[in-house]
């Protein structure tokens, strides 16, 4: 299954999965960021207030307090404050504030505490109408909604009244389920509640982060479904009709009021749409008290009765700003109906917000392994550009709060996921590169290969390049003494070959194979390597070097007895040239190697070495590739087994350094004067500077053999002499 959906995909889906469940669970940090994003599309664009101002507020304010007195006022005041709402001719009063006891300065109360005064004074102070008579005769003159207060547990006794009822209808199932509940209601005083023409609940739910976003519209204490004050305010200014709930599966939808449908959330609430602040919703309670307030201010509004005394508690945060009264919310709540400039997070917001992440999601999951991070992003960048748009769109011009930050929060994150897959699965190529080379190339060429793949050229490219071919000289006899340890003769190769294989990969080679006790190696591939040639020398110097130095372990092994082989020797061939490299073989298996005339040529010279008695044999082009960079001695100028053109052949003997000798630089002279005698036919001057070389010494060139293989050949020309056309060239008989 995963080899059909692939590794990434299916990991994709494993995220997309929980992703999508986390939505549906809504933990408060994704909520948090919601409500943000929310907040943050109306302080970009707030509601604009209507021309004609529908709300007033009559605020008791600082300076109200301070000319008439602490909050609670006589009850006489606040019948003196409504028959003035009543006179400035307002359609209908809501109080934000509750009357939840007997005013205690009314005179009947008062007398009780003036017990020092004369009885006929005191009984006709208890004759006289209470303060809460005179507030609830001025509430019979006006529309008034009382304003209760749902609280978080239950009370005692609530008083001998009967229960409020606001008259409802539901269409659609009971509503009563999803909206928010109270155990109990702080409650006017029976008298006053009585007298007004409509009580409401003017609780305002704020946010965890303490800020106001939505009113309920309507919620359930003392197991009745209760109004806003809002909502109330709006039914009594218009004639007192009854209230329409509208319902589905899902919750509450929408209710009617007023002859206007205001939908809602499936818990009833109302997303308040907040204008900007304005100063002018404002009248002081003392200025309207004191008459100061004319009549076309106040007249056919709805009046708001609430506080902005920061002592009397009742300052909220809103979207908008910090510190705000209370009773603003009611009002905007009211402006934002009656200009049908609503919000509403409809109760199909949280499948639309599903299907836009399982949408992108899944066009992720599938685009991302096809088409690459680059374009995906890019693809990305256009859908999350719409999607922010869209849901601009549906902000400004159809109140619709749809929250695009997480859907593409979550398709962001299965995005990650997928680069993160890709990456790994490109690590994971990268390891295979590794792996394929880390047996053939040094560990430097390895990690450029691993970090630039495109460098590695396959299926085959042409280049000039330069091939080494090493063998054991007598491998034939020492396997033979070895035939009855089989495992001797492989720790004893293992022991020659790896540290032969450390030196040719230090020196940027790369191992092509293994063929029993040879190494054939090359460089400037897959690598470029402009100093190819010189690598593959010191490479082959230090090869004898590293041989040298296992011989003598070897020895003094052999001595204690505890090896059967003393010593081992190596040939080395090298040329250079070009070559095809790149992956050889068949499509079932197949092998990064090299291929061309140079790689043959260059496996001859190795055969030649024991025969000239050089431990590093160099084919033309590699000794003057080498240009000086190291010491080499002509050896011959011969045609090897199966090619037409003669090649000079080199003996490497070391590096520049080495013709600060003087005797190596006459050794050099006198090999290069006897060649020059033999290729003329000057067989006593052969003879002769063959002679000389007995006095001399050169490393990596045995000069016995040298001496005897040309002696050998000069007695055999004297008797029969080589053809005229003769240029010296020695053809070689053997590979």
């Amino acid at each position: 299954m995963l080899r059909v959906v692939g590794l990434s995909r299916a990991l994709g889906l494993a995220l997309l999965v929980p992703v999508l469940v986390l939505r549906v669970w809504d933990p408060a940090p994704l909520e948090a960021l919601r409500l943000k994003i929310f907040d943050l599309y109306q302080t970009a664009m707030p509601r604009e207030p209507l021309e004609q101002q529908p709300v007033v507020i009559v605020d008791i304010d600082e300076e109200s307090l301070v000319e008439i007195g602490q909050w609670p006022w006589p009850r006489t005041e606040v019948a003196r404050l409504i028959d003035r709402l009543r006179s400035s001719g307002v359609a209908a009063t809501a109080f934000d504030v509750v009357f939840a006891e007997p005013d205690r300065t009314s005179p009947g109360r008062y007398a009780n505490y003036l017990g020092h005064l004369p009885p006929d004074l005191l009984d006709a102070m208890r004759n006289l109408p209470s303060n809460d008579e005179l507030m609830a005769l001025a509430l019979r003159r006006t529309p008034v909604v009382l304003g209760q207060a749902g609280y978080h547990r239950k009370l005692g006794a609530a008083g001998n009244f009967e229960r409020s009822q606001v008259p409802l209808a539901v269409i659609g199932p009971d509503p009563k389920p999803y909206l928010f509940r109270f155990p109990a209601l702080v409650r006017n005083i029976a008298m006053l509640e009585r007298s007004a023409a409509g009580t409401a609940i003017f609780n305002l739910v704020s946010g965890r982060d303490g800020v106001v976003r939505h009113m309920p519209a309507f919620i359930v204490a003392d197991d009745q479904i209760r109004p806003s004050l809002a909502v109330e305010l709006l039914r009594i200014a218009t004639g007192g009709n009854a209230v329409l709930i509208k319902t589905d599966a899902a919750g509450m939808r929408s209710f009617v009021v007023a002859g206007i449908e205001v939908p809602t959330d499936r818990n009833g609430r109302l997303w308040v749409h907040y204008a900007t602040p304005r100063p002018q919703l404002y009248v002081s309670a003392k200025d309207l008290l004191s008459g100061a307030v004319g009549p076309e201010r106040m007249a056919g509004k709805l009046a708001l009765v609430g506080t902005s005394a920061a002592g009397l508690f009742d300052i909220k945060a809103t979207p908008l700003q910090d510190r705000v009264p209370g009773v603003e919310v009611h009002a905007q709540v009211l402006e934002m109906i009656l200009s049908g400039q609503l919000l509403l997070r409809p109760n199909y917001a949280l499948g639309a917000e599903l299907s836009i992440l399982a949408v992108i999601g899944l066009l992720l999951i599938v685009m991302v392994p096809l088409i690459g991070a680059v374009l995906t992003l890019l693809l990305g960048a256009v859908v999350a550009g719409g999607l922010v748009a869209g849901s601009w769109h549906l902000f400004v011009n159809e109140g619709l709060l749809i929250d695009v930050a997480y859907p593409l929060a979550g398709s962001f994150s299965v995005f990650v996921l997928l680069i993160f897959t890709n990456y790994l699965r490109e690590e994971n190529r990268r390891q295979r590169v590794r792996g394929a080379f880390s047996q053939y190339l040094s560990p430097t060429l390895v990690d450029q290969l691993a970090n630039d793949p495109n460098r590695l050229v396959l299926g085959g490219e042409k280049r000039e390049m330069t091939i080494l071919f090493s063998d054991v000289r007598g491998f034939t006899q020492i396997s033979e003494g070895l035939q009855d340890s089989p495992e001797e003769l492989t720790r004893l190769m293992n022991r020659l070959l790896t540290p032969l294989t450390e030196v040719i990969m230090s020196n940027a080679g790369t191992i092509d194979k293994y063929m029993g006790d040879a190494i054939m190696a090359f460089w400037n591939a897959p690598l470029s390597d402009a100093a190819h040639v010189d690598h593959a020398c010191w490479a082959a110097l230090a090869m004898q070097q590293a041989l040298e130095d296992l011989n003598r372990e070897l020895a003094a092994e052999a001595s204690a007895g505890l090896a059967d082989i003393d010593q081992l020797n190596i040939g080395i061939g090298i040329n250079t040239g070009l070559c095809v490299v790149g992956n050889m073989g068949s499509r079932q298996r197949f092998d990064y190697s090299v291929l061309g005339d140079v790689v043959n040529l260059a496996s001859r010279l190795e055969g030649q070495s024991p025969i000239y008695g050089a431990d590093i044999v160099l084919g033309e082009a590699t000794a003057t590739a080498l240009d000086g960079a190291g010491v080499c001695t002509q050896l011959d100028l011969i045609r090897v087994k199966g090619k037409r053109e003669p090649q000079h052949i080199y003996a490497l003997l070391g590096t520049s350094d080495l013709v600060k000798d003087p005797g190596v630089r006459a050794a050099m002279a006198a090999v290069d004067s006897m060649l020059a005698a033999y290729r003329a036919r000057d067989w006593p001057r052969a003879e002769e500077m063959l002679d000389a070389l007995g006095d001399y010494h050169l490393a990596r060139l045995n000069l016995r053999v040298f001496v005897r293989l040309y002696r050998q050949r000069i007695v055999e020309f004297a008797a029969h002499p080589p053809p005229p056309d003769w240029e010296g060239v020695y053809v070689a008989t053997t590979k």
